[in-house]
């Protein structure tokens, strides 16, 4: 009989709890309450399974490679900056706002764009055909999903075309955002001549990053003079069937491209090694927007988006109307909508009724009833999947970009996203707001406090699993 600490049984019992007590000493560092007590509640019942899952997702953290990559672009970020200081926006009371974006981002506010707000699905793909067509330079793109459908088709030929007339053409791409049509799309973008990466590819063992530490940015610049930034992707707008998105995706032209132009070529700068051979071009003014640039992601200090969102509605005094796809907030977001409540703050939140990731739903629809007591208005938006993502905040702010307002958004995901400072662009971002609210039916408590049990239970067992981030 072998001796007993040989026996298979007894080992693997004391695996499990080698692995429980080295949780304990090694899961709370650096991480939030609520992540950390969701990992050690799945490592204490399933030991070795929670150990599995903490070493693919535990750490929301970029490889050093990757952060000594993003050191290295500092100055040419600075660089950037500088080239736009001379149109730096005198924005009087929101100068607070910009100097924190800055200090976040590192990208300033810029006075003289000229911007364009367009929620037409088909009219921004004809838009941004024609900014290719026009190409004397180059055309850089990044997004999350690049398919090979009839929308992306239309794109890969306007570019192919940029490339026969000696643009410089680069394409980056989530290849999770756009797994289930990246294969093709990517040899029919290499077959036309376009320069193409992959952006956070996932390496399994050596400097690997977080499988859904995703790029989710969506940011198209041609020539260096005119940028997209929005919430749209590279795909039909029907691509999941019988859901139709509906977008807001905002075109500038004017100083601050130049910041959006940096961001992609330090994006594709982290993935390539290749450190970008010029500042981008800095274009003379145009008009009065007043614009800035905030990037947000693993690389940047605090949670960039969040951290603004959460102050700005601490800050508010009439009214905020939050429009996002995927709400699943962190306690500071809750706290700070319910305090705005309480202050008299009219606080709308807008949330799509047609429902494409049923998973999040749940967990979104979990926070319904403490939003509800709290006294903030919840907008179901009917017909197609709202997925812009823009808020406004008072008449001092609005923000149309990529993130969405949930944890994801918060701490993975790279997101960019642009602030309005000018009473024009901020009226125009509500009047499109408006018409979400106009169209959209109000959740009202009593009928929410009759769900099914069920269901209930279906939203906590959902919520639980946002800890583990």
């Amino acid at each position: 009989m072998p001796p007993l600490w040989f026996d298979t049984d007894t080992l693997f019992y004391a695996s499990e709890w080698v692995i429980r007590l080295g949780a304990l000493a090694i899961i709370p560092l650096r991480r939030s309450p609520a992540a950390a007590r969701g990992w050690l509640l799945l490592i204490f019942f399933l030991p070795w399974a929670g150990l599995f899952l903490f070493w693919m997702i535990g750490s929301p953290k970029f490889p050093e490679w990757r952060m000594e990559r993003f050191h290295r672009l500092r100055p040419f970020f600075a660089e950037t900056a500088e080239s736009q200081r001379p149109f730096a926006a005198h924005l009087g009371d929101a100068t607070p706002i910009a100097d924190l974006a800055e200090t976040l981002g590192q990208m300033p506010a810029t006075g003289g764009n000229h911007l364009d707000l367009i929620d037409d699905y088909e009219g921004l793909i004809d838009r941004l055909i024609a900014d290719i067509d026009g190409a004397t330079r180059s055309v850089h793109i990044l997004v999350y999903i690049f398919a090979d459908d009839a929308t992306g088709r239309r794109v890969i030929d306007a570019l192919g075309g940029a490339v026969r007339r000696g643009v410089d053409v680069r394409v980056m791409v989530d290849p999770v955002g756009s797994y289930r049509w990246w294969r093709n799309t990517d040899r029919l973008l290499r077959t036309r001549g376009v320069h193409v990466r992959e952006a956070l590819p996932f390496r399994f063992i050596r400097g690997r990053t977080r499988r859904d530490m995703r790029n989710h940015r969506k940011l198209f610049v041609i020539d260096g003079c005119v940028g997209y930034a929005g919430s749209q992707n590279i795909v039909d707008p029907e691509f999941r069937p019988g859901i139709y998105n509906h977008e807001l995706v905002a075109r500038v032209t004017g100083p601050v491209v130049a910041s959006m132009d940096a961001l992609v070529r330090g994006d594709w700068n982290m993935e390539t090694g290749d450190y970008p051979t010029h500042s981008p071009i800095t274009p003379e003014p145009l008009a009065n927007a007043r614009v800035q640039l905030l990037p947000s992601g693993a690389a940047y200090p605090l949670e960039g988006f969040q951290t603004l969102l959460v102050w700005q509605i601490h800050q508010a005094q009439s009214h905020v109307i939050i429009a996002t796809p995927y709400f699943i907030p962190d306690d500071d977001v809750l706290g700070a909508m319910a305090a705005a409540v309480a202050r008299g703050v009219h606080v709308d939140l807008v949330v799509s009724e047609v429902v494409d990731q049923p998973l999040v739903h749940l967990s979104q629809s979990s926070f319904y009833a403490d939003l509800l007591d709290a006294g903030v208005h919840i907008n179901l938006y009917p017909r197609h999947l709202l997925h812009a993502k823009n808020l406004s905040i008072d008449d001092r702010l609005a923000i149309v970009g990529s993130s969405n307002v949930d944890i994801r958004s918060f701490q993975l995901n790279e997101e960019a996203s642009l602030l309005l400072y000018d009473a024009d662009s901020i009226a125009r971002v509500k009047a499109i707001q408006q018409g979400y609210l106009d169209v959209s039916t109000r959740l009202r408590s009593d009928e929410w406090a009759q769900r099914p049990f069920h269901r209930r239970m279906l939203e906590n067992g959902a919520r639980l699993v946002n800890s583990l981030l």
